[in-house]
């Protein structure tokens, strides 16, 4: 069976990470058995959807390395849509519905009250209210006739899965504007394309049993289905209300790195450990559906940070040579030091200057000024120096390498100095253990 799964995503606002892992998951099932990624803009809300978030959603998933297979519109397809209406239609399968949102709305108080399931009452499929409201010069919405019978499915996350549509209402289709909503566009265009699998979050498996039920009527084959759990804060609540701070944009203005995005989004949640990854062709080789746990995933900016330093630490210089023109040996110096691709050039200062040194034992600074050798230096100049600074102060351990560190560099903390040294020269090293900035 050939693999297409299809990423459909509404540009309504931007990418969040939710979003993005229904993506990544789509892409990296479908490239580790060599099937097709496709993308399919959902914008058939035209009051909501717009070009700028369009765009947002290509750049999103092009800096995140998701490279689709083909792309499309719904808004191009209207015509098929308008086709599988007339067909469902024709079977009697979509009926027209009269009520305004305020009667429905009483109906489901009503039904509140009474304890019953807020489902619609198909009050429309009476005559005498179809002729009421018709002669009234209503304009009806559209419905899908459930069969209200028991749909069921083999998940490939969830497993055996079986939903009585007798509790559901007939889903809305088409708007009283003519409109199409999300059902009918999500299945014709499945059918269309050929769509093998369905990955999304669990939030869709109810909608699953009304669109097999559409799938059928239709005569269509009907697709694989899979339902992942959906992403939680570190304290299991919902992370809508933070959506706006977790939209990939936002990950990357702050730096974050795409592997770290894509290995912490592909792993959180399964039973994989959640590691730094070298490319997304190693996460796809390792995806299985089997590996999804039940219990939601959790998001914790924090962990997401942790293994963007460890992505950065891992990353060889060919991946990173762009953003590191000071060359190799530089990168190998700061590399473990990196918390976030922008600290890069801070690093970098304390090789080109200016360093302004703090001066905290001025005696030893003068001496391990005066037996710093001559150049070229190497990895294994530092040892040397600092042994024969050792000899012949009498400092050692903290007492020795914490004043050199505090001179040369002005910081408490940093890059191992055996492979800075090197880098910062014998000229500046010189200047700053004798208290000057350079």
């Amino acid at each position: 069976m050939s693999v297409v799964v299809r990423f459909a995503p509404s540009p309504t606002g931007l990418l969040h990470v939710g979003n993005a892992r229904t993506a990544l998951l789509n892409w990296l099932f479908a490239k580790k058995l060599g099937g097709r990624f496709l993308l399919r803009i959902d914008d058939t809300d035209a009051a909501r959807s717009t070009k700028a978030f369009e765009d947002a959603i290509y750049r999103d998933l092009a800096w995140l390395g998701l490279t689709h297979d083909g792309t499309d519109r719904q808004i191009n397809r209207l015509a098929k849509y308008s086709a599988a209406f007339y067909q469902l239609q024709a079977s009697g399968r979509i009926y027209p519905c009269f009520e305004t949102e305020g009667e429905l709305e009483r109906q489901r108080s009503l039904q509140a009250a009474r304890k019953l399931p807020p489902i619609y009452n198909r009050a429309s499929l009476e005559p005498a209210n179809k002729a009421k409201w018709e002669g009234e010069g209503r304009k009806p919405h559209w419905r899908f006739k459930l069969s209200r019978s028991k749909v069921s499915w083999t998940d490939l996350v969830r497993g055996p899965v079986e939903i009585d549509t007798a509790t559901m209402s007939d889903p809305v289709l088409v708007r009283e504007d003519g409109a199409f909503l999300y059902t009918l566009p999500s299945v014709a265009d499945d059918i269309d394309m050929a769509i093998s699998h369905v990955v999304r979050g669990e939030d869709h498996v109810t909608n699953t049993a009304a669109q097999i039920e559409i799938f059928q009527a239709l005569g269509a084959t009907m697709p694989k289905f899979a339902h992942f759990p959906l992403l939680v804060g570190a304290g299991g609540e919902a992370l809508s209300k933070r959506l706006g701070s977790l939209s990939l944009e936002q990950l990357r203005e702050e730096g974050m790195e795409p592997l770290a995005v894509a290995a912490y989004l592909a792993k959180i949640g399964t039973s994989d450990p959640v590691e730094p990854r070298q490319t997304l062709g190693e996460l796809a080789e390792e995806f299985d559906f089997a590996k999804i746990g039940r219990a939601p995933a959790h998001f914790v900016p924090e962990e997401l940070a942790a293994l963007n330093a460890r992505t950065l630490h891992a990353m060889p210089y060919s991946a990173v040579a762009a953003s590191v023109p000071q060359g190799e040996a530089f990168w190998e110096a700061i590399k473990s030091n990196l918390t976030k691709r922008g600290d890069i050039a801070e690093l970098a200062r304390l090789v080109s200057g200016p360093v302004t040194p703090v001066i905290e034992d001025a005696g030893l600074a003068a001496a391990a000024a005066g037996l710093l050798p001559a150049e070229p230096w190497d990895q294994e100049t530092w040892g040397a120096w600092t042994k024969a600074v050792a000899a012949q102060t009498g400092a050692k351990g903290r007492s020795l390498f914490h004043p050199l560190r505090l001179a040369l560099t002005g910081l408490e903390h940093g890059p191992e100095l055996k492979k800075l040294l090197p880098l910062i020269g014998r000229d500046k090293s010189v200047a700053r253990l004798k208290g000057q900035t350079a």
